[in-house]
């Protein structure tokens, strides 16, 4: 199996958790995760590779996915002006696919003070305790995550072409 929404999904529906069982909630969390794996993670992924990982720093580039990132948290922080999380009332697998996007914000360029329900949504995560148990071996786990990439690094992350993948 592959895809992050399409991972979350099956682990929801095999145990039974994260996942509404009601219709609508149901419908409302996987419209989310699609939101997440169609627009936040894509966009934030390219602010992030502008940003950081690529070999010169275009302004445009940096700019353009600064500013529809922006736009998404905009988007984020309307959803969650009137709900504690994502699908409602309950923590789901939107969030689950949400969060690891937005708790890098500050690479990203953004300002919480313009996303206070983002701000909240993000400290009420953190304060799970699961949460806080999968994120506590991270400086451990990658302790060169804020070090430039060297040009290994970067060849085998964005060298890749469809003749390497397809191995012709």
């Amino acid at each position: 199996m592959f895809e992050s929404g399409a991972i979350v999904h099956y682990l929801a529906e095999k145990t039974g958790q994260l996942l509404p069982e009601d219709p609508r909630g149901r419908t409302e969390a996987v419209q989310w995760v699609f939101w997440q794996m169609g627009g936040l993670g894509p966009m934030a992924g390219q602010n992030h590779h502008f940003r950081y990982a690529a070999p010169r720093q275009l302004s445009y580039a940096i700019a353009r996915y600064t500013n529809e990132t922006n736009r998404l948290y905009g988007v984020l922080d309307k959803r969650l002006a009137d709900r504690e999380y994502l699908a409602g009332p309950d923590y789901s697998i939107a969030d689950v696919a949400s969060y690891p996007w937005v708790v890098l914000w500050q690479r990203q360029g953004q300002s919480m003070d313009q996303f206070p329900h983002v701000q909240h949504w993000l400290e009420t995560i953190r304060a799970r305790p699961a949460v806080a148990r999968a994120c506590a071996p991270v400086a451990e786990v990658n302790p060169n995550a804020d070090a430039p990439q060297s040009e290994e690094a970067r060849r085998i992350l964005y060298g890749e072409t469809a003749e390497v993948v397809s191995g012709r």
